[in-house]
């Protein structure tokens, strides 16, 4: 699977690991289809770097039928996702404002594995249809909190958690229709939401990696998402990048 043959679906890709991924893949010369919530950014992108947007909530089946359409049309067919929407949350199981809310549980695991599995899911039926021993390559992004969770993040763990244990079945699954299944479980990266934290905090953070001493940059995971999108031998994997760091 080369780039240039690749139509990408990027979910979250407005911003963060999913816009450095929409952007690296168009730039290789791959047709994309940004899915965001983000209708004005999402846009924005889109035009700056020649793919097409549709404004999607992952967890709606509806909402991912419509941008799959979108994307069909645009594209001719799909042969690629990369799954980035997700949010990152933080809440004691007991804090002082009592236990954590059950609401909040509910809406990460919502989105970040339920909302991948709804597009994973309804992608791979367009995937199925394609021509060819290969038919498609799905990526879904995981976290080093799948296996280092901290305190407070027992529901982005718990989320992150099911990415990382449904990767072989999903693989396994989808042998039988030429589709691939990998996740990329992610350190601690310049995302927005870490760019907008005090610089000290972000210094500290990036002390606590082996090596190189640094955030991880977007564009690292792109990069890789590529790579396995170009790997035929590689599936049911997950990758952890991280710069070797092991939360303690």
């Amino acid at each position: 699977m080369e780039l240039t043959a690749l139509r990408a679906v990027v979910t979250g890709g407005a911003s963060g690991l999913g816009a450095a991924t929409a952007q690296y893949l168009a730039g290789s010369g791959t047709q994309v289809t940004i899915f965001d919530r983000d209708r004005a950014t999402g846009e924005a992108l889109a035009a700056q770097i020649g793919a097409q947007f549709a404004e999607v909530d992952v967890t709606s089946e509806e909402s991912v039928a419509a941008g799959i359409e979108t994307a069909l049309t645009a594209m001719g067919g799909i042969n690629a996702l990369v799954n980035c929407a997700g949010i990152a949350t933080g809440e004691r199981i007991v804090g002082r404002e009592g236990p954590h809310r059950l609401e909040s549980f509910r809406r990460t695991i919502d989105i970040n594995l339920i909302g991948s599995f709804n597009v994973l899911r309804l992608v791979a039926a367009e995937m199925a249809k394609n021509e060819g021993p290969e038919r498609g390559a799905i990526i879904n992004t995981a976290s080093i909190a799948a296996f280092d969770g901290q305190k407070g993040q027992a529901a982005y763990s718990a989320s992150k958690g099911g990415i990382v244990g449904m990767t072989l079945p999903l693989a396994r699954d989808l042998a039988s229709q030429g589709v691939r299944v990998c996740a990329i479980a992610p350190g601690i990266f310049a995302t927005p939401m870490m760019k907008g934290l005090p610089q000290d905090v972000q210094d500290s953070l990036a002390a606590e990696v082996t090596f190189p001493k640094r955030l991880g940059e977007p564009e690292e995971y792109a990069k890789l998402a590529a790579f396995i999108l170009q790997s035929p031998y590689l599936n049911g994997e997950v990758i952890r990048l991280d710069g070797a760091l092991r939360m303690r």
